[in-house]
């Protein structure tokens, strides 16, 4: 699957940032400020994970020879971090290639004038011509940052910052960006520590000009989800030494648990999404996720919530399992609900469309890792048998409009992280555990794997 996904990229779209298979050319998009071959850096440590070396060294020679920072357009922070950053450094960690670290710490310093507001939270845009920012149009009429925006850049930042010593480049601009990439992670986890949060919860928007909450929205699927992936993770990426990441992680799920979980009449848990109070009895794609995230935390709570949370991680993940397998396509759609009687449906088209999402089959990966049942495997098999026969079409894979419609209609989008992630994570839960061990790996929220920083005195150490 993923080399024909890789060689109709490149046959129909290459250096482009997306294929569109059915009209079989490429697709630009503008999230990514002009950047290009978006699959390309996405790809990479897919590709060489795969052995796939052939593909992978196309790729490389891609990057070398055609991936030019020197554009000019409006980036999404997020996007260009979690794509193109994680992508090249987990290429750079994986085989050491200098091309991939230079671009990366390259295109960090061109993400730094984000930061430029009064508290620090950077804003969600940047432009990559003039330096400004602003926030996202339709982020609270323009005036919030997203929590899953600015709450995702941690590991990548702190990787950045080992790696951009002052003996690699001399000029004294680059040595002041390396202190602050740093300093500007850690100076987001001090407002988010210091906030008032409503029952312990993060709502969604917050003001990068005051510093306050924008409105009372909380959801663990979009606009909120990598915020806690990362919080775990940067603990688990420390070697366990970043205590705080850790405290404010726990906090958080239990917060979560109170007020958000629920279990539906028919017996499924589920996160339903919070708005001051008044809950929002569904959950998005993006939020399935969280079974694996919950398993990946368990074995570092206190000894009496364990067994808990790896319940929990596996109810989560068996609803979002059912959400696929009570579709006609055996697909999951972006958003299901518990109501009216009806439990991990869609309720309405607008919502029951599939664009090639990992959440799912990444949790999957995590719980086969964790607890080695069978049924993880048989699940994966049976997303990898439904993406291939609704999915596929002549010259890559691409979304579908109706996962209860067997007659697919495909949306014209093999998107990046089709790539980077569901194929990535779909291989590794048939791999064996020693690929990626999860001891010395951690992935980013693009699946991209940064190394557990296992000792300080290499000087290559996580923060």
């Amino acid at each position: 699957m993923m080399q024909f996904a890789w060689q109709s990229y490149k046959r129909y779209a290459m250096g482009k940032n997306e294929l569109r298979p059915l009209t079989r050319d490429g697709y630009e998009g503008n999230m990514f400020g002009g950047l290009s071959g978006a699959t390309v850096i996405d790809s990479l440590d897919t590709l060489y994970l795969m052995e796939l070396k052939e593909e992978f060294q196309e790729a490389k020679a891609w990057v070398e020879e055609s991936f030019h920072l020197n554009v000019s357009g409006e980036a999404s922070l997020f996007e260009v971090n979690i794509r193109y950053i994680g992508g090249l450094l987990s290429a750079f960690y994986l085989t050491g290639e200098e091309v991939f670290r230079i671009k990366a710490i390259k295109l960090g310093e061109k993400l730094l004038p984000a930061f430029d507001t009064p508290t620090g939270i950077p804003k969600g845009v940047v432009n990559f011509k003039s330096g400004s920012n602003r926030s996202w149009g339709w982020a609270m009429a323009g005036s919030s940052s997203i929590l899953a925006e600015f709450g995702s850049l941690h590991l990548e930042f702190l990787h950045l910052t080992q790696l951009s010593g002052n003996q690699v480049f001399a000029e004294k601009a680059i040595k002041m960006c390396v202190v602050s990439i740093s300093w500007q992670v850690r100076n987001i986890r001090k407002v988010l520590r210091e906030i008032d949060k409503p029952f312990g919860l993060y709502p969604n928007f917050l003001s990068p000009v005051s510093g306050n909450w924008m409105q009372h929205h909380v959801s663990v699927g979009g606009l909120g989800d990598s915020f806690y992936e990362y919080l775990i993770k940067s603990w688990l990426m420390s070697a366990k030494t970043d205590m705080e990441a850790k405290d404010m992680y726990y906090e958080a799920l239990e917060a979560i648990e109170t007020h958000l979980v629920n279990v539906s009449p028919g017996g499924l848990t589920y996160i339903a999404e919070w708005r001051g109070g008044i809950l929002d009895h569904k959950m998005g794609h993006l939020a399935c996720f969280s079974g694996g995230m919950i398993a990946l935390g368990a074995e570092d709570a206190k000894e009496e919530k364990r067994a808990h949370y790896r319940e929990l991680a596996a109810q989560i993940t068996k609803t979002c399992h059912e959400s696929y397998a009570r579709s006609d396509t055996k697909l999951g759609p972006e958003a299901f609900w518990f109501n009216s009687g009806r439990e991990a449906v869609a309720t309405q088209t607008s919502e029951s469309y599939y664009i090639l999402r990992p959440e799912v089959v990444e949790s999957y990966m995590y719980l086969w890792r964790q607890t080695h049942d069978p049924i993880y495997r048989e699940w994966g098999w049976e997303a990898v048998m439904a993406l291939e026969k609704y999915c596929r079409t002549e010259a890559g894979f691409s979304g579908i409009q109706d996962v209860y419609s067997k007659v697919p209609n495909h949306d014209n989008r093999q998107q990046t992280f089709f790539l980077a992630e569901t194929l990535k994570y779909l291989y590794l839960l048939f791999s064996e555990d020693d690929m990626l061990s999860l001891e010395d790996w951690v992935f980013n929220t693009e699946a991209h794997p940064l190394p557990v920083n296992h000792s300080d005195s290499s000087g290559r150490g996580g923060g």
